[in-house]
């Protein structure tokens, strides 16, 4: 986009979140080599964001305010950008409605800014990054068969999508049928909730939509109110064009009814690709695979060359991750499970692979428990009840991260293994080894939320991962 610095250079912009995961820090810097003015606020004070304001240190167009915001921040300004987790009810947001400031987030304003770039967006509460990964990895692999560039963006790690602006290339029409334009490049998105009241705001949905799971989540910040959650996430469609597409899975029929889509709808299914090559476990992997499959289907990918990408994908760090085998015990990472949902996922899947490698059904193989969990941290307020059932049902024992949802399931729950609370990381992953013997698996999938003990979940898995590299 050739006008991005025009339309950025002159504008005074307030950053409500600087941040530490690097999405923040990646549109800011952005903004200041355009030549913005900045006032960047954030509740965080200097020295937490001490890595975060070393890499924006050379820009001079850029002013602070640190552990605290102002109202007069979201005065006079021509445009705040709101990064994802402001309250609902902030009053800073208000303000700047109050005084006719447009709010802004990084995915939709790129959207707004490239309307000729194909946008593909992923929601759901579990499998957004599964997915999303899995239909950038096939685009990517066949730029040329598509004749455009493929990027990534959205909720990922560390990635800013408004930067993208300097690379795409969009000369398409928006009148013309977007699926098929073969000059405009391609942005593949992971949206959260959060992102998504970003694309309600500008009235905007990606051209190829998915849809892969809604269940709770996110509770205390939408304090219980499941329709408002929904209707977030209900953003990636709910302005969808006739030409364009949504892709969701059986379950999802009773949430989205085919007269709420404007667009082509399309139920996929796991059974189409039950016999593919994946070496991804778990059928809720096989679902976000099966989404990603009809993805490329629709921008008429060959079957063969899809799958010839899907026989290679090694899966995803933190996602059911196989990390080691530390003296006969295997040890999985799947951090990025932060609902009890998304654990009971877990759990079940390696249930079933060692189910079929035993030639034990599940009466003998809850005998037979392996499953050392480690599990805990800070509450989301969501119900336990299922969680704690699987978790008695096919562990072995339990190891917890202090936090607040972990003292909630310690007080109102009945754990019947063998559990405990570690002090630390460290100290949880040795008492998880004290208490596997060979053929063991340890699984740590947290259930929970991150804060409290750690910054973020990407603090906690960098930590878990060290941890285990280290074993000797």
């Amino acid at each position: 986009m050739k006008n991005y610095k025009q339309q950025f250079g002159s504008k005074k912009i307030t950053v409500m979140g600087l941040g530490l995961l690097g999405r923040g820090i990646g549109y800011t810097k952005f903004l200041a080599e355009c030549g913005a003015d900045l006032i960047v606020t954030d509740l965080k004070t200097k020295e937490q964001l001490a890595a975060s304001l070393k890499v924006l240190s050379k820009f001079k167009n850029i002013k602070y305010m640190l552990g605290e915001h102002r109202l007069e921040d979201f005065k006079g300004r021509d445009m705040i950008m709101k990064a994802a987790g402001v309250p609902l009810d902030s009053i800073y947001i208000k303000e700047a409605k109050k005084n006719g400031i447009p709010v802004e987030m990084d995915v939709s304003l790129f959207a707004k800014t490239a309307p000729e770039v194909m946008v593909i967006g992923v929601t759901g509460t579990r499998g957004k990054s599964m997915t999303t990964t899995l239909i950038y990895e096939i685009l990517k692999a066949n730029e040329k068969f598509l004749k455009r560039s493929v990027y990534v963006g959205g909720n990922l790690r560390g990635v800013a999508t408004l930067p993208l602006l300097k690379k795409v290339r969009g000369r398409a029409s928006m009148d013309t049928a977007r699926h098929d334009s073969a000059e405009s490049d391609i942005l593949v998105c992971e949206l959260d909730s959060w992102q998504l009241q970003g694309f309600g705001e500008a009235k905007l949905s990606p051209s190829i939509s998915v849809f892969t799971t809604f269940m709770p989540d996110h509770m205390n910040y939408y304090k219980d109110d499941m329709e408002k959650y929904f209707g977030d996430k209900a953003n990636i469609f709910k302005y969808q064009k006739k030409d364009d597409t949504l892709v969701i899975l059986p379950d999802m029929k009773k949430f989205i009814k085919k007269e709420d889509v404007k667009g082509k709808l399309i139920i996929t299914d796991r059974k189409e690709v039950d016999a593919w090559k994946f070496n991804v476990k778990g059928d809720h992997h096989r679902n976000n695979l099966a989404c990603a499959v009809k993805v490329a289907e629709v921008l008429g990918i060959p079957e063969a060359k899809i799958k010839k990408v899907v026989s290679k994908f090694k899966g995803l760090e933190g996602r059911l991750e196989f990390l080691k085998s530390y003296k006969g015990i295997k040890i999985y990472n799947d951090n990025n499970a932060t609902t009890p949902e998304a654990t009971i996922a877990g759990i079940e899947a390696l249930i079933s692979g060692s189910r079929t490698s035993r030639n034990l059904v599940k009466s003998d193989f809850t005998r037979y428990k392996k499953i050392i969990l480690i599990c805990g941290g800070a509450d989301k307020g969501l119900n336990l009840d299922n969680f704690v059932k699987v978790v008695n049902e096919n562990c072995k024992s339990v190891v917890m991260i202090p936090g607040t949802g972990t003292e909630r399931l310690i007080t109102n729950y009945q754990l019947q293994i063998t559990n405990e609370v570690g002090r630390d990381l460290k100290d949880i992953v040795k008492s998880a080894l004290a208490q596997a013997k060979k053929g063991d698996i340890i699984l740590f999938s947290p259930a929970f939320a991150s804060f409290g003990m750690f910054n973020n979940e990407y603090e906690r898995n960098d930590l878990f991962i060290k941890i285990i590299k280290g074993l000797k």
